[in-house]
């Protein structure tokens, strides 16, 4: 399936007793072939965010604004509707692999589930491609390993035959949530190696959800920095985390080692405030060092930095001027916890 450009406009997640906010006014765009990441804190909304696209919100959790995929709107579809877009169209893999596969089944039988599901081929056939999906994405002896279960492999391979089932309906767009972050160092290049290869010669379109900047720099060529529920900086990856136009953006890379430098870390003061206690001003007020009066009393505008660049901060030209901490290179990787 070709890929399409996804729009998505003034996204809000909110628990549906309360109303409580959780993700805010998130915008942004994912070009046909092009990969996106989101980084951030933990519960800063990134997850909630591409699960929102295609309506796999946790149970008690309710969307709203705008989502499209080419012409055709995604927000609002019925479930059967949904179930079309699902794995054809738009698929997803998540951080703990375990949480898609069946225990009780053997992997190839899985992914012949998935090719089934979507009008694939007979029983037998299925089979096969199952076996091929399974050699492309790099398990050695497939139809072999085919018959094993889930707990017979290890981590980085389940994860494999995690990235084999979101495939197996071919799909133009690929939602992968923290999909290293389980991993080690050396399994997390493979992933990431294949997942590129994947996308390249698929000619589909990448949206990861990372809290490595080294993964995210490596792999992305756009990037959202979230925090508390909103986008407080996107633009190209490489100018993002080379000169940051944003406090919160540059707090996280000057509070990350450096390769070849020794100055001292420092760290962000405070914690991520609760949905429920963020007032009307700028969430990230109370632990910036730059913050005013007017960051405190109103809400801040996304502003244009640069052409496909923007800030939500009013001060963020004092941001854009100051020295860059460094960038991380494709070599290392910077978690954000």
């Amino acid at each position: 399936m070709t890929a399409e450009k996804l729009t998505v406009r003034d996204l809000d997640v909110f628990v549906r007793r309360d109303a409580r906010p959780l993700v805010r006014g998130v915008s942004f765009d994912v070009e046909p072939g092009s990969s996106f990441g989101f980084v951030g804190e933990t519960s800063s909304g990134k997850s909630l965010t591409c699960r929102a696209v295609i309506s796999l919100l946790p149970a008690g959790l309710q969307a709203s604004g705008d989502i499209r995929y080419g012409s055709r709107r995604l927000s609002g579809l019925t479930l059967r509707e949904l179930s079309a877009v699902r794995g054809r169209t738009i698929s997803m893999i998540f951080q703990d692999p375990l949480a898609a596969l069946n225990p009780m089944m053997r992997v190839g039988d899985a992914i012949v589930q998935v090719l089934r599901a979507h009008g694939g081929p007979d029983r037998r056939a299925a089979t096969e491609a199952a076996v091929e999906l399974l050699e492309r994405v790099g398990i050695d002896d497939a139809a072999r390993r085919a018959r094993l279960h889930p707990h017979e492999f290890s981590g980085g391979m389940r994860q494999r035959v995690a990235i084999a089932m979101a495939l197996a309906a071919r799909p133009s767009l690929l939602i992968a949530d923290e999909p290293t972050s389980a991993l080690d160092v050396v399994v997390q290049a493979g992933i990431l190696d294949l997942l590129d290869r994947l996308r390249r010669e698929d000619g589909m379109s990448l949206i990861l959800v990372s809290h490595d900047f080294g993964v995210i720099s490596a792999a992305c060529d756009q990037l959202a920095v979230m925090y508390a529920g909103q986008v407080v900086e996107q633009g190209p990856a490489s100018q993002v985390l080379s000169k940051p136009a944003h406090p919160y953006t540059a707090g996280l890379l000057a509070s990350l080692p450096q390769p070849g430098q020794s100055r001292a870390l420092v760290p962000i003061p405070g914690s991520v405030p609760d949905p429920g206690e963020i007032g009307a001003g700028c969430a990230f007020a109370p632990r910036c060092h730059l913050a005013q009066e007017a960051c405190r009393s109103e809400p801040v505008p996304l502003f244009d930095v640069a052409p496909g660049r923007t800030s939500r901060c009013l001060r963020w030209t004092d941001v854009y001027r100051q020295e860059a901490p460094g960038g991380p290179d494709e070599g290392r990787h910077a978690v954000v916890e």
